[in-house]
């Protein structure tokens, strides 16, 4: 897997625990960076890995807008290196994609057929990436997520929870909606998938799924959620004042709706999400434990 610090691998090496049959090889900087294809080589073929699991990515949104080069570098050419090498050594590749392929101006849970058109650097990187992976090596699946959090690294509960520390308020999106996706059931479903890649040959298993948690929600039904859920643990609590997209402006543009249609990998994979509220109980049952 790549991304070592990132929040998906993070989640897999610490439920490892319960997947005795796995042995997961979790690589990233300084020795392996999707940006050096050296060190991308180097650093699959000492692992010789069964499966190959493309989570690492450039995730700045907003950042991606100035840095292009790099957004492209991590998101495109790095995981296109990966597909090669997993062609090369004849095993399946999973590669971690996201929501903002998509414009979000359709009025339902976009299909995995559904015309993509991203709106910033990011999402036209992340595209290209898919594009390069399912072009290079025929035995991939390539999983679309959205809205990601966990107990780890940088996302939006860990953000909530550490602004309520200090702050009674806080003003959050009300006219974007998605689908909160915990990088822990992320986890657990690419062990599945891994695992179908790996025992079937039926090319309805190889391709482009969407995969978040049921439900949807706007960010500032998610930061209520998530302050509702703390506040009965004891944890940080705030106000959330309900804005709009308009009164909170990026560098990067966000699709409105960026709601996915998870039925397909269901079908195939077997792979169902817990519901949104669920999964974030968890997560914030874990941080205000901390």
């Amino acid at each position: 897997m790549t991304g070592l610090t990132g929040q998906v691998v993070q989640s897999l090496v610490a439920g490892s625990s319960q997947c005795e049959d796995v042995e997961i090889v979790a690589i990233g900087r300084p020795n392996f960076d999707l940006a050096n294809a050296d060190t991308i080589a180097q650093s699959i073929e000492a692992a010789r890995p069964e499966l190959i699991v493309s989570a690492a990515a450039y995730t700045a949104v907003d950042l991606a807008e100035s840095n292009e080069g790099d957004a492209f570098a991590v998101n495109a050419q790095g995981p296109a290196a990966l597909a090669r090498i997993a062609k090369t050594l004849e095993v399946p590749v999973i590669h971690l994609s996201t929501d903002y392929v998509f414009d979000g101006t359709k009025a339902a849970p976009y299909l995995e057929s559904d015309p993509v058109a991203p709106l910033g650097v990011y999402g036209t990187s992340k595209l290209l990436g898919e594009q390069l992976v399912a072009s290079t090596h025929e035995n991939h699946a390539i999983l679309r997520t959205a809205w990601v959090y966990s107990p780890f690294g940088k996302n939006f509960v860990r953000t909530m929870l550490r602004a309520a520390e200090t702050r009674t308020e806080l003003s959050v999106v009300d006219d974007q909606v998605g689908n909160p996706t915990s990088a822990l059931d992320i986890a657990d479903a690419i062990l599945t998938v891994g695992r179908n890649l790996l025992g079937s040959n039926d090319l309805a298993m190889r391709g482009i799924f969407h995969l978040t948690g049921r439900g949807a929600a706007t960010w500032a039904e998610f930061a209520e959620e998530i302050f509702r859920v703390s506040k009965t643990m004891g944890g940080p609590f705030a106000k959330i004042n309900r804005i709009s997209t308009s009164d909170y402006p990026t560098p990067a543009r966000r699709p409105a709706n960026s709601r996915l249609n998870c039925e397909r990998i269901a079908e195939y994979h077997g792979v169902v999400l817990p519901n949104w509220k669920i999964s974030t109980s968890e997560v914030v049952s874990h941080l205000t434990r901390e």
